[in-house]
């Protein structure tokens, strides 16, 4: 016996969405109608069910999905509410990342320019060793430069004594 018989008398058996098949899809109002027809026919006590049925099917088109599904008003809020906490620490787990992230970037930031001052420290000692040494090669190229001459000058007078001492050994040239 299906649940269709038990409640109604009508030997259709249910769909799994709860609905019973029809022939004609298009009469859903007369259908509706006789349904609550024999309701109301049973018994006295089926009458306020009628009637609470009638405005259940009336407003069927303003209620929520969780409704239809039997979830109460304060178990909607309920999840309402739950959603909702758990949005705000989502939403304030992520602005600690950010937080967080910002702090690196400035960490990372007074990192690089502490180490920026040392290149820039580091690159003037360079360029201060640099302008000094050119100035001591400068300094030695003009030293050697004298003391080559020197050099070039003593090598004439030694060569001009020496021609001297051969004139003078070999006496006057006739």
């Amino acid at each position: 016996m299906f649940l269709s018989e038990e409640m109604f008398g009508i030997p259709y058996p249910i769909i799994g969405d709860g609905f019973i098949p029809c022939e004609n899809q298009d009469d859903g109002g007369e259908l509706t109608s006789f349904f609550l027809s024999l309701l109301s026919s049973s018994s006295p006590e089926t009458t306020t069910t009628t009637a609470t049925t009638n405005s259940v099917l009336s407003s069927h088109s303003s209620l929520s999905d969780d409704t239809i599904r039997g979830v109460s008003e304060e178990e909607q809020q309920e999840r309402k509410k739950r959603r909702m906490i758990s949005n705000r620490e989502s939403a304030r787990r992520s602005r600690m990342r950010k937080q967080k992230h910002l702090e690196d970037l400035r960490v990372q930031l007074n990192k690089m320019k502490f180490e920026n001052r040392e290149m820039k420290h580091r690159l003037s000692c360079v360029v201060q060793n640099t302008q000094l040494f050119r100035r001591d090669n400068d300094k030695l190229r003009f030293e050697s430069e004298i003391l080559r001459r020197r050099l070039t000058h003593i090598c004439d007078i030694l060569y001009l004594r020496k021609l001297q001492r051969i004139s003078s050994m070999n006496g006057p040239v006739n």
